[in-house]
């Protein structure tokens, strides 16, 4: 129950041990395009390339910027958590101009503040990260594409944490590029990322992209200065998914059929379903952690559905009461980063176990687990409040 990983869907897992097949098999190209399809559907976009990278989120953000930026390109990366920090580090090591403005952690910019600082930075490119766990706030989105299109600049987002669990529209937000991974909302492990690119952002790749030596054939580009990551390369990942079907890496197929099954899964329930789903338990858990007099942490107006903040209380050991929770109750809860190390928790109600039975467990164990270290709370508060929100919602 903590900020991601959480626990696999069953059905995820059981489609993962499926055996294996050549990665041009026909099967296997029709599982890549089935996929692409869905996360179509996902992204809630018409992109054509919309597609996996093999790894972790990280390994999508980073071919994103990386293939999107070539050295010198300024990059506008807007902070309000430690996720920001690493859209900047990423770029930086792209070689990119990196500018940043930075808030404290908790709180969002606003759409003109983003403005202001596109007009002062005249950047390539805007990447801001979505929903982001460290502090459990989203970034509002919805009126970033339009000032991006004013001022000729492609803009990103890495959705890693927020997809699937709040709202999320690309092409009506006017994004360019999106990154995911499967270990939250989408309810699958950590060790794929799902990406969409826009046809202008596909545009700005090609332009970048050359093809290896050792597959090359005549007529095909090379690029005195290529995109600087191999493996990365979108590129080249574009022609290993396209009609090409030009050998790249070889594709992780059991995380292809993982991912494949998270998104059949979303779209089976639909989308807005989800979402609301990962908005009603993550109410109930704010509910909850009220309830047993605690403070939430963060700009109530634009938290997440699907992760709680909570201060520590003065006088609560909160690695002990993690601690406590792990080993007497197997419920794993968050601790956050930098500033907010030590200071918060972070408590997920995300994917497989945005649920009630999860939710109302885990509010039990921790007024035990409080009650254990002498804090003082109103007993079976955490539970009633949750209660309150499923009994008010069902009425």
């Amino acid at each position: 129950m903590g900020p991601g990983p959480v626990n696999a869907d069953p059905r995820v897992l059981r489609a993962m041990s499926a055996q294996l097949v050549g990665q041009y098999d026909p099967a296997m190209t029709a599982y890549m395009n089935e996929t692409m399809e869905l996360y179509r559907g996902v992204f809630r976009t018409c992109n054509e390339a919309t597609l996996l990278v093999d790894g972790t989120s990280r390994a999508g953000i980073e071919a994103a910027l990386v293939s999107l930026l070539a050295p010198g390109d300024r990059v506008l990366v807007p902070i309000f958590g430690r996720f920001g920090h690493l859209l900047a580090e990423i770029a930086r090591r792209a070689g990119a101009e990196v500018h940043t403005r930075e808030i404290e952690w908790g709180g969002v910019f606003t759409a003109a503040a983003i403005e202001r600082a596109i007009v002062e930075v005249r950047p390539a490119l805007l990447a801001v990260v979505h929903g982001d766990t460290s502090t459990t706030v989203a970034q509002p989105l919805d009126e970033l594409g339009a000032i991006c299109e004013r001022h000729g600049v492609l803009f990103y987002t890495d959705v890693t944490a927020s997809l699937g669990g709040n709202p999320f529209e690309m092409d009506a937000w006017g994004l360019d590029a999106a990154t995911a991974g499967l270990q939250k909302c989408l309810g699958g492990p950590s060790g794929s990322a799902p990406l969409s690119l826009s046809p202008r952002a596909v545009e700005r790749v090609q332009a970048r992209s050359s093809v290896e030596a050792g597959i090359r054939s005549a007529g095909d580009v090379v690029r005195e200065h290529p995109i600087r990551s191999n493996y990365f390369d979108l590129g080249m990942i574009l022609d290993y998914w396209g009609e090409k079907r030009l050998n790249h890496h070889t594709e992780a197929t059991s995380m292809l059929y993982g991912a494949r099954e998270c998104a059949r899964l979303l779209l089976e329930e639909g989308m807005d379903t989800a979402i609301d789903r990962h908005r009603l338990h993550g109410a109930a858990m704010l509910a909850g952690v009220e309830g047993l007099g605690l403070e939430v942490f963060g700009d109530r107006a634009h938290r997440m559905h699907n992760v709680v903040g909570v201060s520590i209380p003065d006088g609560v050991n909160g690695d002990r009461v993690r601690g406590a929770l792990l080993e007497d109750f197997a419920i794993e809860i968050g601790t956050s980063f930098g500033p907010l190390h030590g200071r918060i928790w972070r408590i997920g109600t995300m994917g497989y176990n945005a649920r009630r039975d999860t939710v109302l467990t885990t509010l039990a164990a921790l007024e035990q687990v409080l009650r254990a270290e002498g804090h003082r709370l109103t007993a079976g508060g955490g539970v009633a409040a949750a209660r309150d929100v499923y009994a008010s919602e069902a009425a």
